[in-house]
């Protein structure tokens, strides 16, 4: 059943390059998505499975039932893009000015479309039941999988699967890793509140820039003082605003930044530090302050046997040519609710082409991804699905 499975697969891999690149052409932003999923729930109904529209908002779900007993497996893609304006020049670029797939979900939906439709030809023979979780807005927190959960899509679901296609890492590796593999990804806002004057002048105001940058400064030390060194930690102030003319003082200064850690214990570390350098560094200056910290995903957390399962049937997939347990990653994923609520596993596809002089990091306007590792991941999925005992 297995080789039936991957010749099938090898049928219709022009058919998944043909719907990653109509997904690639017709990008929505999170929360925004409409004709996606019409066009999953569309797909999957011409299969015949059960399917359900508007789940936990725009999420779709869809079940094939094997004819034999067996257990219930879900297998997630993801299918929302990013406010980015695409720079490929490739002849499916989007046609969305200003948005773009520029992490590869519409890869993620081809993958996970045409794997049901393999899994579909062989329903006689299937035992259990597969639950195909299109998941809906993975780029911004609160992220859509927390709704959709709630709204029942791991009802009855004994084990997960989910993978990322990684543009990073080069086509035929499988990267894998037990326990946390992806990072709790937390954002802060800073707003300080100084006193705003003529640059001739600086004695008469509370320079919010000067303020601020020392405030960059005093984070940096957060993480190399007063975190474990033997604990991964970062902080990164990613937006500093304090727009003038070039010969005024500003009043105002806002930071935007992210907080990335694994352990429940230092993300509360980093938090509760990250507030009270914020506000001594701004008192110091007499200068007032607004802060504010928003927990986003949790970290990714895979369970080991599953893990280990996954990493074993990937091996004697065609086409892996390497299997490599990774490090754990900075990056944050909304997978890890799932992973709370059931046992399963996440995993990273490579799918960087040899032949590219370049290769553009995700959510980069250049971005791509080999296509062929689509079908790669089909199959290492599609074997783990044919595998997976209770």
């Amino acid at each position: 059943m297995e080789q039936q499975l991957f010749e099938y697969l090898d049928s219709i891999y022009a058919e998944m390059v043909e719907i990653r690149r109509h997904l690639h052409q017709h990008p929505e932003l999170s929360f925004q998505e409409e004709k996606t999923p019409v066009y999953i729930a569309e797909y999957h109904e011409r299969l015949g499975h059960e399917v359900k529209t508007g789940v936990g908002g725009r999420g779709v779900t869809a079940v094939l039932k094997g004819a034999k007993p067996g257990p219930v497996i879900a297998l997630r893609a993801d299918f929302d893009a990013l406010p980015i304006k695409e720079e490929t020049g490739l002849p499916f670029q989007s046609k969305v000015d200003g948005v773009m797939h520029a992490c590869g979900h519409d890869g993620h939906t081809a993958t996970l479309l045409c794997l049901a439709k393999a899994l579909n030809s062989l329903q006689k023979e299937l035992s259990g039941s597969i639950v195909f979780i299109h998941q809906h807005a993975e780029e911004y927190a609160p992220g859509g999988a927390i709704d959709m959960i709630q709204d029942g899509c791991l009802d009855g679901v004994d084990v997960i699967f989910g993978t990322h296609l990684w543009a990073t890492e080069p086509f035929g590796k499988i990267q894998y890793h037990t326990g946390p593999i992806m990072a709790a990804a937390d954002r802060f806002e800073i707003n300080i509140l100084g006193k705003g004057g003529h640059g001739a002048m600086p004695h008469l105001t509370k320079d919010a820039v000067v303020i601020g940058s020392q405030l960059v400064s005093n984070i940096q030390q957060i993480v190399s003082r007063r975190v474990d060194p033997q604990e991964p930690a970062v902080v990164s102030v990613g937006s500093f605003e304090a727009p003038n003319a070039f010969n005024v003082i500003s009043d105002k200064a806002r930071l935007i930044g992210t907080v990335r850690t694994f352990s429940p214990e230092v993300r509360d570390l980093i938090e509760q530090e990250l507030e009270t350098v914020t506000k001594h560094t701004c008192a110091s200056a007499n200068a007032e302050v607004e802060f504010q910290y928003f927990r986003g995903y949790p970290p990714v957390v895979n369970h080991a046997e599953e893990t280990n399962f996954l990493a074993d049937c990937a091996a004697s997939v065609p086409g892996v040519s390497e299997i490599e347990n990774m490090k754990p990653q900075m990056g944050g994923e909304d997978f890890a609710y799932y992973l709370e609520h059931i046992k399963g596993t996440f995993f990273f596809t490579g799918a960087q082409n040899p032949e590219w002089e370049l290769t553009y990091p995700h959510h980069h306007p250049k971005f791509d991804i080999d296509e062929r590792a689509m079908l790669l991941a089909a199959k290492v999925m599609g074997k783990a699905v044919l595998q997976y005992k209770k």
